[in-house]
């Protein structure tokens, strides 16, 4: 009766997990539910095609001094093809070894960037990536710098600006000027690394006969449809997209559109003097940042047409007499989330916390360096596959000396079974008394029952840490391992479900089982046969069908992953194989353990059949 309580119990369970995982899946993790394909359409914020009436602007307002409000509503408009937006105005070509593109001298603004190191999909002649796009096209996102003042012109979104160079390169800085008609002259120097660091010093010349006062500031602009957020974009609590600032040296992962849309017209504000301000992408970032830490007011707002704004003003209005000159330097990040760039960033510029864009999570301490590991024997290798083969055995030879610890464990409670089946006997009427007595035993043996999880226990910062490296870390975008596998970021694309894409049909991605995590569920079935059986037949059972439950759990997740856990399972085969030869006692006794349960199950199968 008892096992076949057992047998429901683990079916049971089985069925909750299989149906309920991918519940769970698309609640945590949404960006693991999709297919290679369907995430290959994400990674291009800015293209030609769809639809969403929003017009993407947000022009500056005049306020009074002291005053950093700045506007974000915007009026609605048709969605236009991005060719024909990019030449309706002049421009000034942006040039640089990562990035290609160009300024809008309407408005001065940064609004039509694409990084050319990474493209929108595996193929060789994909187009690249595009960041920015200008307001009217689909996905519009654009930076821009301005003041605002009372009593005084100053440029907004309609401004035509005059540039004294056709080209913006690392090696050729660009001004932008304009000029009031009461004496005041603007001016937007800006300049470019070859990475992704864009410099913008805004300067403010009076000649004029009164004395002024202005507050300088720069904005983020972008439009984002929460009803139709791309496969691969949408926020979890294990990875943050959307608003992201880094305020007097905290960074805040806590805001998301949503909660912009609830704070209304005032927005969402910050004083902020170490830090920055963005909108952080999976795996791109376009970020504010205020030089030498100057304090600033920082604000999240939300304008018509799913339009977001980020924005950074000095804390006041600053009062410039006749004669005299402000100036104001800005920098603006706009680019991949490359680990090594933005560390490289953080302390040649002095960006408080700017590598935390990347949302490290819990275990920032060990990500990183499992990162920089992984980067490392990736360059060793030149295959990011082999990469984390070579960093799989890194860490089983770290783990040996408490796998060693884990195996002398099981053998010690193997030594004690027979007196612990005496206990059981004896107290399985009183089950309180019973586990007090097993308890003693233990103290007695000096037995301890949890050594043997230690392994595992370990095992979960390792496996979390390496999936937000997979997920998280651009530099592991579209690396390909072998055959099949081209991308170890995505899930393993090829599935007998379908007979290996012979059958026009697309399983739901927690069917979609790959060969990946076919085959670590074979190796897990494997190494759990190793193991010595559990005393409870109900564990036996769970550890029996574990495996397999665990084939769709994985299916879903990144390729890597599946190959990492695939090898470790091979990997603590072999090095069970060892350890049973220094510690022949726990070999006999599973030869043991298995001639008498094979003894039982024949004496059922003779009382069944009399």
């Amino acid at each position: 009766m008892d096992d076949k309580r057992n047998i429901i119990m683990a079916v049971l369970l089985t069925g909750i997990i299989l149906f309920g995982w991918p519940v769970l899946m698309e609640t945590f993790f949404p960006d693991m539910v999709n297919k290679n394909e369907a995430v290959e359409q994400a990674d291009s914020p800015g293209n030609d095609q769809a639809a969403a009436p929003t017009d993407g602007s947000a022009p500056a307002v005049s306020t009074t001094p002291g005053s950093a409000a700045i506007g974000a509503d915007a009026a609605a408009g048709t969605i236009r093809k991005l060719s024909v937006v990019l030449a309706e105005n002049p421009r000034v070509a942006i040039d640089t070894p990562r990035l290609q593109g160009s300024i809008n001298l309407q408005g001065a603004r940064f609004d039509d960037l694409t990084l050319t190191d990474h493209t929108t999909e595996l193929a060789k002649d994909s187009p690249p990536v595009r960041l920015f796009a200008p307001s009217g096209t689909k996905d519009a996102y654009f930076s821009r710098f301005g003041w605002a003042g009372d009593g005084v012109a100053v440029p907004d979104d309609k401004t035509v600006w005059t540039a004294d160079k056709a080209k913006l390169t690392p090696e050729t800085p660009v001004t932008l000027s304009w000029a009031n008609e009461t004496g005041q002259t603007y001016a937007i120097t800006l300049s470019i690394d070859e990475n992704y660091l864009i410099t913008a010093e805004q300067s403010v010349t009076n000649r004029g006969e009164n004395a002024i006062a202005l507050n300088p500031f720069g904005i983020l602009s972008r439009v984002r449809d929460l009803d139709n957020v791309p496969p691969g974009e949408a926020d979890s609590w294990t990875i943050h997209i959307g608003p992201m600032g880094v305020f007097d040296g905290i960074a805040n992962f806590d805001t998301d559109y949503e909660d912009v849309d609830e704070a209304g017209t005032n927005g969402i504000a910050a004083d902020a003097t170490k830090g920055w301000v963005g909108f952080t992408d999976k795996y791109w970032l376009g970020a504010l940042i205020p030089v030498s830490n100057a304090k600033v007011e920082a604000k999240f707002r939300a304008g018509s047409g799913d339009i977001y704004q980020a924005q950074i003003a000095r804390e006041n209005a600053q009062v410039i007499a006749p004669g005299k000159v402000l100036k104001t330097t800005t920098r603006l990040f706009a680019g991949a989330k490359e680990t090594a760039l933005l560390d490289t960033y953080k302390e040649q510029y002095d960006i408080t916390l700017l590598d935390r864009a990347v949302d490290w999570g819990w275990f920032y301490w060990f990500e990183k360096p499992l990162f920089y590991l992984l980067d490392w024997l990736f360059k060793f290798s030149g295959n990011f596959g082999v990469a984390i083969i070579l960093m799989t055995f890194v860490v089983r030879g770290i783990m040996f000396p408490i796998a060693q610890k884990q195996f002398a464990s099981m053998a010690q409670m193997r030594a004690v079974q027979p007196k612990m089946k005496k206990i059981q006997e004896k107290y399985k009427e009183d089950k309180q008394k019973q586990q007090q007595e097993i308890m003693k035993l233990y103290k007695d043996e000096k037995v301890n029952p949890l050594a043997g999880c230690l392994p595992i226990f370990l095992q979960i910062p390792i496996f979390f840490a390496l999936y937000k490296v997979l997920m998280l870390s651009i530099e592991m975008r579209h690396q390909p391992f072998t055959l099949w596998i081209k991308d170890l970021s995505a899930p393993d694309p090829l599935t007998p479900v379908n007979l290996f894409g012979l059958i026009p049909f697309d399983p739901p991605s927690f069917l979609a089982v790959g060969i990946l995590p076919i085959l670590m569920g074979i190796t897990m079935h494997y190494q759990f046969k190793l193991n010595p059986q559990q005393m409870d037949p109900m564990q036996q059972q769970i550890f029996s069908i574990m495996p397999w439950i665990l084939v769709f759990i994985m299916a879903p997740f990144a390729a890597g992953l599946q190959l990492y856990w695939t090898v470790s399972n091979v990997l603590t085969i072999a090095q069970q194989k060892w350890l049973y030869s220094r510690h022949p006692q726990l070999k006999e006794q599973m030869a043991k353990d298995a001639e008498e349960k094979a003894k039982k199950a024949e004496e059922e199968k003779a009382a069944k059949t009399n």
